[in-house]
């Protein structure tokens, strides 16, 4: 093979390299190396760092040219990569920023082999997209058998989760493989990694082009159904325009009283009724209304709407009159603010 190698290589080195590395991974397939085995040879093959990221298995591995693991971190598109067979989303890739060399693609083909063995071997086929476990998960007449088998079925990690409650198709894959769709809403259960209202959401989602999202409180398996609801409560609360799209039950404090036990149909009290008059006559109440309530100062509602505070003044007797209070006066805002959720609750219906 020696020989073989230093002729091929005399005859084309990107030839000679290629059959090196096919040979090098090879080897470590004999030896049934370790994930990080595999990892470490693609970034001193390549000579950058390479990365592997199995999300259905909870992976995530990134590994310098000099041999030392790196801190997790995301691979970038336009990084040379491949798919890991037999995963919704897993992948490997180079993370060079350069032109690609020859070798790279055999690189990366041998590692995505490579390492589809070894997550086989230690950690068993990735679980598949099993909507209908999703829901027996969500759902409080299961029983604590079906729940179990759910767990298993989607090979759920020992964690906290959150329920997402999604209206909208998310494009990540990363959460639609613990999703169902219910109705308008898509459900997805989350990892708990934060306390932040919507980072364990996923790419894409609780940015201002992603789906509106209720988040609801974190929870062991079998507490789901209750995650469920209340990620069901603050989606009612979220507005498309003129509103938050995102919101955390945890933050609803008794927001989410009123919206657990009043129906759409009740929500459309007077003051709703009254803003959506002052809205249809052409004053901007909406979008004047929901930048009051979301800033502490009417300068910062101002600058919110890009209009001059004097500007933003002008507007608020008009509101008044419309509204049949004040909505710049303490307990104004309080009114305000709970017909703005009322208003939202009956605009978004029933859900699921």
């Amino acid at each position: 093979m020696e020989e073989l190698l230093q002729r091929l290589s005399a005859l084309d080195p990107a030839a000679g390299d290629a059959v090196r590395a096919i040979a090098y991974f090879d080897t470590l397939v004999e030896q049934r190396a370790g994930l990080d085995a595999f990892v470490r040879a693609g970034a001193i093959l390549s000579g950058c760092t390479a990365g592997l990221a199995d999300p259905d298995r909870h992976v995530l591995v990134r590994i310098h040219p000099d041999g030392h693991r790196l801190e997790p971190a995301a691979d970038v598109p336009s990084w040379p990569g491949t798919a890991l067979r037999g995963t919704t989303a897993g992948r490997v890739w180079l993370e060079r920023t350069g032109m690609s060399l020859p070798t790279d693609a055999i690189v990366l083909e041998r590692l995505a082999a490579g390492a589809g063995i070894v997550l086989d071997r230690t950690r068993g086929r990735a679980a598949t997209h099993d909507p209908a476990s999703v829901e027996v998960l969500l759902s409080p007449e299961a029983t604590p058998a079906a729940r179990a088998q759910g767990v298993r079925r989607l090979a759920l990690p020992a964690a906290r989760f959150r329920v997402a409650a999604l209206l909208g198709n998310p494009d990540d894959p990363t959460i639609n493989r613990w999703s169902t769709r219910l109705g308008r809403v898509t459900a997805a259960i989350v990892v708990d990694t934060t306390t932040e209202p919507t980072a364990s959401l996923g790419p894409g989602i609780g940015t201002e082009h992603g789906p509106r999202a209720g988040l609801g409180p974190a929870v062991e398996a079998g507490g789901l159904p209750r995650s469920w609801h209340g990620a069901l409560t603050a989606l009612r609360l979220t507005a498309e325009t003129h509103g938050p799209r995102h919101l955390n039950y945890d933050a609803l404090g008794g927001l989410a009283l009123v919206a657990e036990h009043v129906s759409p149909h009740n929500a459309l009290i007077e003051d709703v009724r009254a803003l959506r008059a002052a809205e249809r006559a052409g004053t901007g109440a909406l979008e004047t209304l929901a930048a009051l309530e979301a800033h502490d100062s009417l300068r910062q509602a101002a600058a919110a709407l890009h209009l001059h505070h004097s500007t933003f003044q002008a507007r608020l007797p008009k509101l008044t009159a419309a509204l049949g209070f004040a909505p710049d006066t303490p307990q104004g805002r309080t009114r305000l603010h709970l017909a703005l959720a009322l208003h939202r609750l009956n605009l978004n219906g029933p859900l699921p």
